[in-house]
């Protein structure tokens, strides 16, 4: 037996000395964090315990990895003794169960100390918060997950396995949390990102601090390097899921567990260490500090002999260089020229409390100085709930430009706020077109049933109903539009790493929740970006503007299948053929979740409930009229909503017999894909068109038009053979084309403080899709045929009609809808300069009040200061 330890074969030498220098580096920074804290600090914290405690998962987990290539992890499996086998097994059941408590305890010691980072700061708060509940509700279930992975338990150990035991393949439950990981691991990187870049540090300072926490970066890079090798195993389990004699229950030693999965569990190993080294970091800076302070401080800056910053100092060098003296303040009561000289003694920085992390981040050398002040600086960078925060930015110290609305922008203005919205508009035109593709893959590895096809295709449209209500409302109106786009793309990267166990497992409910995250996180955008690009310019080019964003948006839908049918499948439709679209998933999540970051810092404008209600006046009062006792606002919002309904459920009916009625009406030996990539080409072009279309023509009569063309060409399409057939269904795309932009930026027109509102009924009724299309597929399997069931469609349309004919009708919808020209909108400087006049009448008697007012604190002087 000894002879044989001493043959060590395979990949066991690598691993044992990969997972062993990394666990001494990561004691080594454990180590230092303790003296650090302890030591200089002079205080531990709670999340210093939970960093203890994660090593020590973290030493038990690499040990037993450690210890199992002395009994033939790393070998093949024909290479293992059959006496290693059950410590073997052993070593590899203590690393699976001690792996998700190893890493919980390591993210919830980093965002415990989030916690401390800033308590005025309740976004970052609540989030951190919710991601704590994420990282050990996760991590439990997990490590039960784990712990009882073969029924009964002892099984795990027994070579060969007992005929009356079942156990989970352990690569399958480590590539099902493989999402839960990369989520959180990204989460925990870029929460404090939004506090640290918009801090008031001096340059180097604030270099050091992005960098600082910046470090978790190594650990997703990690996790993805792990999940690769899982995937390797993966692929076995894959092909044999696509055959119909593929036996999902093989044992361990037919998939040579030993040789592919040690790999993988270096690999953890890896991931794990190094988040402890990472979550470390932070906590030496007082040690750095100490030592080596020339590292953290700018050239030029001024400390004392005790160590101290002046806060005067920095204050006024910031304003001098800004020439804004009055911008930074103290508040009532800090005497900032009483710590210009000296520190105060140190039983005055006792009495203010202790010095929390933050102050050590933040203030390299202020070991003395009393936390009260340190809060204050920080303070200074915080805004309360009722200020509408700046865009925030890495180096500099205050925002010396403002904002203008985006409802006050001229055409050449909002060129640039337009294009970075309409990014957005291709990248989820193309990512649905991917989806799209990846549906029909999906359903061909798995076998799946026509209804099952039809429900996963509507579940994307279930999160469409489900989005803009949960978390839509609330993010456009407590945010704004651009918090919309930042969430909205994380809640997409969430959904598309969780295409990777729905991958792996070819489960179909995971299918089903995967579409339904991304379609929320896709409606969430959709809350925001539309009306953004309607709202951002002339309002009398609203229908335009959103017409070209959206004909961009349906480029991306063309382009999307043609990439991934050549790059991803090709004509093999093999089982590893689908784990390789995982890859491209992981790419488009991350650079989702950059997409996010980078439009967190894009300056984009906004605009207020004040200022909506003040751009939707009108000197006719339109938009205040009423038909009975129902202002007519609302009834075009009723109007739009239920035309976009109507829209988007029989579009999609178009879209999903288009594959049968090529099979059924055509001939099954044309190609679908290039007659499909041609209708939504046209599907494209129009909307170009009718936006040009738009410079001469009132808008609800375009859309009245284009709604007619939908229904005459989808019914022509039932009853015409052959060619002419698909020729009248592809100009039902075209006609299709222009219907989104023009029902929602009409649906938008008068709504004042309530477009932000009418923005979320609308973009909720694209839940539609989700309605007629188990409909038409119903009757297409009933005997009828994909011909027939374009009835539905074109029943569909018919309703959306409503919207048209009711604006067309009623001339007090009218003249809410039809877009005031430059013409008329020249007659409104007038009434813009009565109330120029009012508020200068006012100044003028303000002046000679307002010393008097202010110093009585007049309820009657702030209430006349108010109301103007």
């Amino acid at each position: 037996m000894d002879t044989g330890h001493s043959n060590i074969e395979g990949r066991g030498p690598a691993v044992l000395a990969v997972s062993s220098i990394i666990l001494a580096i990561a004691t080594l920074f454990v180590i230092f964090r303790m003296i650090s804290r302890g030591a200089i600090v002079k205080r531990i914290s709670p999340d210093d315990y939970l960093m203890l405690v994660a090593w020590l998962l973290t030493f038990g987990m690499t040990f037993a990895v450690c210890w199992g290539t002395r009994y033939g992890l790393g070998r093949h499996e024909e290479d293992v003794p059959d006496a290693w086998q059950s410590t073997l097994k052993k070593a590899d059941y203590a690393f699976s169960v001690l792996y998700n408590p190893a890493l919980m305890a390591t993210k919830t010691s980093i965002l415990m100390f989030y916690l401390t980072l800033s308590q005025t700061n309740r976004t970052f708060r609540w989030a951190t918060i919710a991601t704590l509940v994420v990282v050990n509700a996760g991590g439990l279930a997990l490590t039960f997950l784990n712990i009882f992975q073969c029924r009964p338990v002892g099984a795990v150990f027994a070579t060969p396995l007992p005929d009356n035991a079942k156990c989970t393949d352990i690569v399958i439950i480590y590539l099902t949390s493989a999402p839960l990981n990369i989520i959180t691991d990204l989460a925990i990187l870029f929460l404090p990102m939004p506090i640290l870049t918009g801090m008031r540090l001096p340059k180097k300072q604030k270099i050091i601090l992005i960098i600082t926490f910046s470090f978790g970066i190594f650990v997703a890079a990690v996790d993805v390097v792990r999940i690769a090798y899982l995937q390797e195993a993966s692929q076995t389990r894959l092909a044999e899921i696509q055959s119909e004699s593929g036996d999902s229950g093989s044992s361990t030693r037919d998939t040579d567990f030993s040789w592919y999965a040690s790999l993988s569990f270096m690999w953890s190993v890896l991931e794990v260490n190094v988040g402890v080294c990472c979550a470390c970091v932070p906590a030496l800076k007082p040690l750095v500090s100490r030592f080596m302070p020339q590292m953290l401080r700018d050239r030029g800056d001024v400390t004392e002999k005790s160590g101290t910053f002046s806060l005067r100092d920095q204050t006024a060098d910031m304003a001098n260089a800004h020439r804004i003296p009055s911008v930074i303040s103290l508040p009532d009561g800090v005497d900032a020229n009483a710590h210009t000289h000296a520190s105060p003694p140190r039983e005055q920085a006792e009495d203010d409390g202790p010095m929390g992390m933050m102050d050590f981040l933040t203030t390299p050398e202020m070991s003395e100085f009393p936390s009260r002040l340190d809060r204050t600086q920080t303070a200074l960078t915080n805004t309360t709930r009722h200020t509408a925060p700046d865009s925030p930015a890495f180096f500099d110290f205050v925002n010396m430009q403002g904002k203008k609305s985006m409802l006050h922008m001229t055409n050449r203005e909002s060129v640039f706020p337009i294009s970075m919205v309409t990014i957005l508009f291709f990248i989820w035109g193309f990512e649905y077109g991917l989806l799209d593709v990846l549906n029909q893959q999906f359903q061909r590895v798995s076998h799946m049933t026509a209804g099952q096809t039809t429900s996963i295709h509507s579940a994307y449209f279930i999160g469409y109903f489900l989005g803009p209500w949960l978390i839509g409302n609330w993010t456009l109106h407590h945010w704004g539009f651009k918090a919309c786009y930042s969430v909205g793309l994380s809640i997409y990267a969430c959904g598309t790493l969780i295409f990777w166990p729905s991958a792996v497992l070819t489960s179909y409910p995971a299918y089903l929740i995967t579409n339904i995250i991304v379609g929320i996180g896709l409606s969430v955008l959709e809350t925001s970006a539309n009306p953004f690009i309607a709202l951002c310019g002339p309002p009398e080019y609203a229908e335009i503007r959103l017409n070209l964003s959206q004909g961009v948006q349906a480029i991306g839908t063309v382009v999307a299948p043609l990439i991934a049918n050549r790059a991803f499948f090709r004509e093999n439709l093999n089982a590893p053929s689908l784990v390789s679209t995982q890859y491209a998933y992981l790419g488009i999540a991350l650079f989702t979740i950059a997409l996010a970051v980078a439009y967190h810092y894009v300056p984009l404008p906004e605009a207020t409930q004040e200022e909506l209600e003040d751009a939707a006046e009108r000197l006719d009062s339109a938009h205040k009229a009423s038909i009975g006792r129902v202002p007519v606002i609302w009834i075009i919002l009723s109007l739009a909503a239920l035309s976009q309904f109507c829209y988007v459920g029989a579009q999609e009916v178009v879209g999903t017999t288009f594959s049968g009625y090529m099979a059924k009406v055509v001939s099954p030996d044309w190609n679908e894909a290039n007659f499909n990539a041609i209708g939504h080409t046209l599907f494209a072009l129009s909307r170009f068109i009718a936006a040009g279309l738009n410079l001469f023509i009132k808008p609800r009569y375009l859309l009245l038009a284009f709604y007619i063309g939908t229904i005459l060409f989808s019914a022509l399409a039932m009853h015409r053979p052959g060619k002419t057939g698909l020729t009248m269904l592809l100009l039902t795309y075209f006609f299709e084309g222009p219907l989104f932009a023009l029902i929602f930026a009409q649906g938008l027109r008068g709504m004042g403080r309530q477009t932000k509102f009418a923005s979320v009924v609308i973009t909720s009724a694209i839940s539609g899709g989700a309605v007629f299309s188990p409909i038409s597929n119903h009757l297409a399997l009933d005997g009828k045929g994909a011909q027939y069931a374009l009835i539905v469609a074109a029943v569909v349309f018919g309703f959306g009609t409503l919207m048209p004919i009711g604006l067309c009708a009623a001339p007090a919808l009218a003249r809410v809808v039809d877009p005031v020209s430059s013409k008329d909108a020249s007659e409104r400087p007038s009434e813009t300069s009565s109330r120029a006049s009012r508020a200068l009448s006012f100044l003028n008697i303000g002046k000679k009040e307002q010393g008097e007012g202010e110093a009585s604190g007049s309820v009657e002087f702030r209430e006349r200061k108010a109301s103007a």
